[in-house]
C-alpha cells in the first residue's frame, strides 16, 4: 500500500508538472499573439504596445529558465532599462519558481517590487447546473471597465483611464476564444466578470472582479462556476491568483489547486 501511495504522489507530482508547463506555455503564446511587437531578450522576450505605454501588461519582459540556469540578473536588469527605456515602469514577468525566486534579491537591490503568483488547475468536477452567465460584447465592457477603473484611480488623467480601458482590445488576438462574461445584480448593472480564453485545448479564466458593493453575495462564485462549464471540453482549465490573500483560498474551495508558481519585478 506504501508503494502505491508513492507511485500515486509520484504520478500527481509528474501531472502536475506538465500542466503547469502547458499553462505557462499558453500565457506565452496569448501575450505573444496579443503584442504589435516583440524582442528577444536574455531568456525570452519582450512585448511592446506604443499605443498603450503606461499598461504593464502590454510592456513587459517574460523570461523563464529553460532548460539551464536561467538568465544572470544583471543582464535581465540592463535589458529592462533598454527595452523599456521609454516606458515610466519596468515589469519582468519570471514563469519559473526557481529562478525568479534567485533573482529575487538583485531585483530588490535594483528598487524592485516583487509579487509571487500561483498557478491553478481545476481539478474539481464540471458542475451539472451551473447559472448563467451573460456575454458581454465589447462595447458593453468597455464602459463597466471605465466605471471600476474610475472607482479604483479616482485621481488618474482621463488618458491614463482610458488607455487602461481600451487595451482590453488587445486581448482578442490572444487566443482562438476570448469571451467576456458577466453576472449582474438585481439592478441591471455588473456585479461581476472575467475573461474567458481557449486555445489548444486549455482554457484560462483570467481578469476576476466583483464591484466592491457587491463583493460577498455570491457573484463571483456563480460566474466561475458558469465559466467552468462553457470550458468543459478543455484538457485544462487554470487561472492565476496571488500567492497569499483570500483569493487563493477562495479557488481552492471552488475545485482548483496549485500547480507551481510564477514570479514579477516591478519599478515604477
Amino acid at each position: 500500500m506504501t508503494e502505491e501511495l508513492a507511485r500515486a504522489a509520484a504520478l500527481a507530482r509528474q501531472g502536475a508538472a506538465a500542466d503547469l508547463a502547458r499553462a505557462v506555455g499558453f500565457m506565452r503564446a496569448f501575450a505573444r499573439r496579443r503584442a504589435p511587437r516583440t524582442l528577444p531578450v536574455p531568456g525570452g522576450f519582450a512585448v511592446l504596445d506604443d499605443r498603450y505605454p503606461g499598461s504593464y501588461d502590454d510592456n513587459k519582459l517574460i523570461v523563464g529558465a529553460g532548460d539551464g540556469p536561467g538568465p544572470a540578473s544583471g543582464a535581465l536588469l540592463r535589458a529592462a532599462d533598454e527595452v523599456l527605456a521609454e516606458r515610466a515602469h519596468r515589469l519582468v514577468s519570471v514563469d519559473d519558481d526557481r529562478l525568479g525566486t534567485a533573482l529575487a534579491d538583485a531585483f530588490a537591490a535594483a528598487g524592485y517590487d516583487h509579487e509571487t503568483n500561483v498557478v491553478m488547475a481545476f481539478r474539481g468536477a464540471i458542475p451539472a447546473d451551473p447559472p448563467a452567465a451573460e456575454h458581454l460584447e465589447l462595447e458593453e465592457l468597455l464602459p463597466v471597465l471605465r466605471r471600476d477603473w474610475r472607482r479604483s484611480l479616482p485621481q488618474a488623467p482621463e488618458h491614463v483611464i482610458d488607455d487602461l480601458v481600451r487595451r482590453v482590445e488587445t486581448r482578442l488576438r490572444g487566443a482562438d476564444v476570448v469571451a467576456f462574461r458577466g453576472m449582474r445584480a438585481p439592478d441591471g448593472r455588473i456585479a461581476a466578470r472575467a475573461d474567458l480564453y481557449a486555445h489548444g485545448g486549455v482554457a484560462q479564466i483570467e481578469d476576476v472582479f466583483t464591484g466592491e458593493e457587491h463583493r460577498g453575495r455570491g457573484y463571483a462564485r456563480a460566474l466561475i462556476t458558469a465559466l467552468l462549464a462553457e470550458a468543459a471540453g478543455a484538457e485544462l482549465i487554470f487561472l492565476v491568483a496571488g500567492a497569499s490573500g483570500w483569493p487563493k483560498e477562495f479557488y481552492a474551495r471552488l475545485g482548483f489547486e496549485e500547480l507551481g508558481r510564477v514570479h514579477a519585478f516591478l519599478r515604477t
